[in-house]
């Protein structure tokens, strides 16, 4: 999400209109129903995430315990098991 000057994208009397509900205030405006993407789809952090994740099921299957699997990706425990309990990439 970015931040544009409204005076600069919206015509004057909009901006006068908008500016008598909201003044000086941040305001957001969610994208139309049929233009919302998903989570990483602009980046790569949902493949990065994907393989991170089975690497991570992979090495508890090769004898890993979930303390080395903490310390070696640096997640909190919680988040390790939630990863080991899941079946996504399965």
């Amino acid at each position: 999400m970015g931040y544009k000057a409204a005076a600069q994208v919206l015509p004057e009397d909009l901006l006068l209109a908008v500016q008598e509900y909201i003044d000086g205030e941040y305001l957001y405006i969610p994208r139309k129903e049929g233009s919302r993407r998903s989570w990483g789809d602009k980046t790569e952090n949902r493949q990065q995430t994907k393989a991170r994740n089975w690497e991570i099921r992979r090495k508890r299957q090769e004898g890993f315990s979930p303390r080395q699997l903490v310390e070696a990706y640096y997640l909190s425990p919680k988040t390790v098991y939630k990863i080991l309990a899941s079946r996504e990439a399965e």
